[in-house]
């Protein structure tokens, strides 16, 4: 299967392990989810070191910490029609392209790309996550490198 360039604002299918399951022990996610490729760069060594944050129908508390993504980009990208947030304070990082992506559903054979956010809505959700991460609320769990 040949995998993508890992670029800022791309949408993947992952396996994201939430701060709340790590802390319980665990080191799998327990559900597949679109994520968003937030920042990838290349290690001294050669490996394409990957940051995604994850995409949920659950409403954020605080708005400051999500950004929705429009009924417009969802259909692009073939998501379903259910409100959806990238959440902001919590991310994963991982060496590209790593055991936990997963083929997105109905997908060409194997693919693990939806495709790209607009740069705009992207730019936002960088903006919000560097924010975020000012006040000491971006987490990042570091999978599988």
């Amino acid at each position: 299967m040949a995998f993508p360039t890992p670029v800022p604002g791309l949408v993947i299918r992952y396996s994201f392990l939430w701060s709340h399951e790590a802390r319980a022990g665990a080191d799998e996610g327990s559900k597949d989810r679109p994520c968003a490729v937030l920042l990838s760069l290349r290690s001294q060594s050669g490996r394409d070191i990957v940051t995604v944050l994850p995409v949920t129908h659950t409403a954020p508390i605080n708005p400051d910490l999500a950004v929705e993504i429009p009924a417009a980009t969802k259909a692009r990208l073939g998501l379903d029609s259910e409100r959806s947030w990238i959440v902001i304070d919590e991310a994963n990082r991982f060496s590209w392209p790593g055991p936990d992506l997963r083929p997105v559903p109905g997908g060409d054979s194997g693919a693990v790309a939806y495709g790209l956010l607009p740069e705009s809505l992207y730019n936002l959700v960088r903006e919000k996550w560097l924010a975020a991460y000012d006040r000491g609320r971006a987490g990042q769990i570091i999978r599988s490198e």
